[in-house]
């Protein structure tokens, strides 16, 4: 029986709540920022410390897997059960940097509890939000009188989320025998607010460049050459007023190929949130809403790509003036994807792109930094239902659905794997990732304890695997 019932399994979590809290605050102590080479010892130290209570936890297999970079953590635990779907689960337990002079009102590797929250580096991204799984699976084995999940569950946790996943593909393909699933549960996200839960149901991705301009081989007299020889800040300003047309859409020839548009029902659905603009613009600090014509903030920053100018430089920049045509500029543009985008042809796009609009006499090269891929699961798959059910119950209302505006390794495991990649998560905006006192609430962790236990034997009843 795959059914989880609900008084068993809230009554397994409250028993259990303190000594759950009890090690996240352990692991919370572990100074794991991946970042700096000399807490190496201890982002391994995390991962140790994560297999150990793995295997304490019931997985039958918990390893820590090496990689160029820092390690990752990987467990298993068969159901058992003939056709059982398999379940994989992401996070990470490396951390940001955090120090006390930062702004932190405690010391952010010594956790502290007030007024119903968990103050620690860590605490929502991503420690606290990998280790509800621990007790969620507990809970759902306590209430259905199993031995072993309702479905083949496994674990990947990764030790360089926060200094860019540079291993993380590389990681996943050597392993993706191991790690072959039917879905992928990332749990590395947040949820609208607390009184509106919410499943993501995708990511943007991301590729960014330098292009870097030259022109005369010196700095040259503005007044003796100037007007009669190329000027590279002046290509890369007319590169910059050509990135968009009236309508803010990206110029570029090709850069919309493949897109994958908005359905009626997901407008509805952005439109369905309880979205305040006005505080969301005190939020980014911005005096004004712009962008693509035809689209809402939330359509805009969710569900559109998008092309930024992330920094414009060339020439003199000194106090006074300085009458040249300088040598040099630069310019780094970024450009968010969508669902249907290719990385790659974007790139090409902004080759080709850029090399029709430069004169003869400033020459170039574009330098791009990799890529993320986009991920989006539609509305009526199975699992990502599943999610919004099990997240339901916990919650005793509707959940709604979003997107994130933002790329990251998700889409990793959506290429190689070639599965679905679901977001549970329960963070909150006021969580303040990256930040000083950086928090969780603790009702809402245990609403992900409660969501994750509600959810091996929904999956095992409508994700069975074919």
């Amino acid at each position: 029986m795959s059914y989880t019932p609900d008084n068993a399994v809230r009554a397994y979590i409250e028993g259990h709540r303190a000594a759950f809290l009890d090690d996240l605050v352990e692991w919370l102590r572990i100074p794991s920022v991946s970042a700096d080479p000399g807490r190496a010892a201890d982002v391994r130290r995390s991962a140790d410390w994560l297999a150990a209570k793995l295997t304490e936890t019931g997985f039958p297999t918990a390893e820590v897997w090496e990689t160029d970079g820092a390690p990752a953590v990987y467990a298993e635990w068969p159901s058992g059960d003939e056709g059982a779907p398999t379940v994989l689960v992401y996070g990470h337990h490396d951390v940001q940097p955090a120090a006390l002079e930062d702004g932190w009102h405690t010391e952010p590797f010594e956790p502290v509890v007030k007024d119903g929250r968990l103050y620690a580096r860590g605490a929502a991204d991503d420690k606290g939000q990998v280790f509800f799984h621990t007790l969620g699976v507990r809970a759902h084995l306590a209430a259905t009188g199993r031995t072993a999940p309702a479905v083949n569950l496994k674990l990947l946790i990764e030790g360089e989320e926060e200094s860019g996943s540079a291993h993380f593909p590389d990681l996943i393909r050597a392993h993706a025998d191991r790690l072959a699933c039917d879905a992928v549960i990332v749990s590395d996200t947040g949820m609208w607010s607390e009184d509106t839960p919410t499943v993501c149901t995708g990511m943007r991705g991301l590729t960014d460049c330098q292009i870097d301009l030259h022109g005369p081989d010196q700095d040259i007299h503005s007044g003796s050459f100037g007007g009669a020889v190329p000027n590279p800040a002046t290509e890369a300003a007319r590169l910059v007023a050509a990135l968009h047309d009236e309508d803010r859409r990206v110029a570029i020839p090709g850069f919309y190929d493949g897109v994958v548009e908005l359905t009626d029902r997901e407008r509805e659905l952005f439109a369905e949130l309880p979205f305040d603009e006005k505080q969301w613009l005190r939020t980014a600090h911005s005096h004004g809403a712009l962008g693509e014509s035809g689209y809402t903030t939330l359509e805009r920053i969710w569900a559109r790509p998008t092309a930024e100018v992330n920094g414009i430089g060339g020439g003199y920049q000194g106090p006074g003036g300085k009458t040249i045509v300088p040598s040099a500029a630069q310019l780094k543009l970024s450009f968010r994807l969508v669902a249907g985008q290719d990385a790659d042809r974007v790139q090409q796009s902004v080759r080709d792109w850029v090399e029709s609009r430069l004169p003869e006499g400033i020459r170039h090269e574009i330098t791009f930094w990799g890529a993320t891929r986009p991920c989006l699961t539609p509305l009526d798959h199975p699992a990502l239902q599943s999610v919004a059910r099990a997240m339901g119950r916990a919650f005793g209302q509707q959940v709604r659905f979003t997107r994130e505006g933002g790329s990251g390794p998700a889409a990793d495991l959506q290429d190689v794997l070639g599965v679905p990649v679901l977001f549970l998560g329960i963070s909150v905006p006021s969580d303040g990732w990256h930040a000083p006192n950086e928090k969780v609430e603790l009702d809402l962790l245990m609403k992900g304890v409660e969501t994750a236990a509600y959810l091996w034997g929904d999956l095992a009843e409508h994700g069975r695997a074919r």
